[in-house]
């Protein structure tokens, strides 16, 4: 087990109190914000892009891009978002960044402010984690008291401060532009791109937004250089990915692992296997709005090109095991059920496709489908995926999708031979 683990980003985990800056700064923290006040903004750009880094929530942009796009884009203020809106089922990784290490969160963010020029930030926490809240609202006192945030830091000059904005409980304010609108005081529902938040985010200015995984590694490429980051990890996912296992495992909970390592060996070498020498019945990745895939697939790797290669994705980092005694069609009911009640109804194909996929899925639950529900139900997916507005209505029927693909017999075992006989 110990040959998979790499800690990095979790490496204070349970040796430090999150409560005491003392404890971050004895083992090393806040070493990457010294050195970064030393080096020119384009060398800290250079060093991000040097490293590989792409953004740990999901889409896998270019860190080092996006951040020398904020700092070309024109206009000002310019603002740095950390989006801790970890609403995705299935993933909890954000929660035990900020709960065991919040100063690492903070490091990152102001070491990214210094190259892009950018003097106030956000913190978007999830509504219901009181606790990260709390935890990180004292991480920033302790922050500014020692100097490391606010006015003057370190005595170089250079401002820069943070608050935390808390979500009220809403699925969709986890989307970038969701996310920009609540800040501003509007209501939480996504907007056509582009333009991008790089150029025109927050109040219409440039915003680097990033998810508290891809802010945490920041400090640890500042320490290990880009070229000695780049080092851990595979020749496209550079460095380590935190893998929130769940479901029916020996060993649920979140796990630190350098990318190229597989499926398989999350579920089996690190998480024990299923309990009782149950079989997989299927693996759904990245959360509910993620791919499933069957026990055959698993040996695929933790790795950009390759989930590509295999016209899969690996979103945040879930990784939902489920055996041999569920219902398929049971849990993609549950998972519409979920983006149904979630969606922010701005959009047709989302509000009205959920809809309607829910109604298709209980046919086969009942047994009254057809060959032409079937049919139909393809025809809604795209058109879902391709015109509803954001990432919620175009990801959401992904595992309804991938069912179909894998497990084909769960639906046309279910379809009504009165019907069929008709047709």
């Amino acid at each position: 087990m110990s040959e998979l683990i790499y800690r990095l980003l979790t490496k204070n985990f349970n040796q430090i109190d999150p409560g005491s800056i003392d404890d971050y700064v004895t083992r090393g923290g806040y070493l990457s914000l010294k050195k970064a006040l030393k080096m020119k903004d384009m060398e800290i750009i250079d060093e991000i892009k040097a490293s590989g880094l792409k953004g740990r929530g999901g889409a896998a942009f270019p860190t080092g891009l996006k951040m020398e796009a904020v700092k070309m884009a024109e206009g000002s203020p310019k603002y740095i978002i950390c989006n801790a809106d970890e609403g995705e089922p299935g993933n909890f990784k954000d929660r035990y960044l900020m709960e065991n290490d919040p100063h690492q969160v903070i490091e990152g963010m102001v070491i990214c402010a210094i190259a892009t020029g950018i003097r106030f930030g956000y913190i978007f926490i999830r509504g219901e984690y009181v606790k990260s809240q709390k935890i990180m609202e004292t991480a920033l006192e302790q922050a500014r008291g020692k100097g490391f945030l606010g006015e003057n830091i370190l005595n170089t000059g250079f401002n820069f401060d943070i608050d935390i904005y808390t979500g009220a409980g809403s699925y969709v304010c986890g989307e970038e532009f969701a996310l920009l609108v609540t800040i501003e005081g509007k209501s939480g529902r996504a907007t056509y791109k582009p333009p991008f938040p790089t150029t025109m985010g927050l109040y219409d200015k440039p915003t680097q937004i990033n998810n508290v995984e891809t802010f945490c590694t920041i400090p640890h490429i500042i320490e290990l250089g880009g070229t000695g980051f780049g080092k851990i990890g595979t020749a496209s996912s550079k460095g380590t990915k935190l893998v929130c296992l769940s479901g029916n495992v020996k060993r649920p909970g979140l796990y630190e692992v350098p990318f190229g390592t597989t499926v398989r060996q999350v579920i089996y070498d690190l998480g024990g296997g299923v309990p009782n020498n149950r079989t997989i019945k299927m693996v759904q990745l990245g959360g509910a709005s993620g791919p499933i895939l069957p026990d055959e697939m698993l040996d695929v790797a933790i790795d950009f090109d390759e989930m590509r290669k295999n016209d899969l994705t690996f979103g945040s980092g879930a990784i939902i095991v489920m055996d041999e005694r569920i219902d398929v069609l049971d849990i993609l009911k549950r998972i519409v059920q979920f983006f149904h009640h979630e969606s922010c109804g701005k959009c047709t194909p989302c509000r009205e496709g959920l809809t309607q996929l829910l109604i298709l899925i209980d046919r086969f639950i009942e047994g009254t489908a057809s060959m032409q529900d079937l049919s139909l139900m393809n025809i809604l997916m795209d058109t879902m995926t391709n015109s509803s507005i954001c990432g919620l209505g175009q990801a959401a029927p992904t595992a309804v999708r991938k069912a179909l693909e894998y497990f084909p017999e769960e639906f046309t075992s279910r379809i009504s031979n009165h019907v069929a006989a008709a047709m």
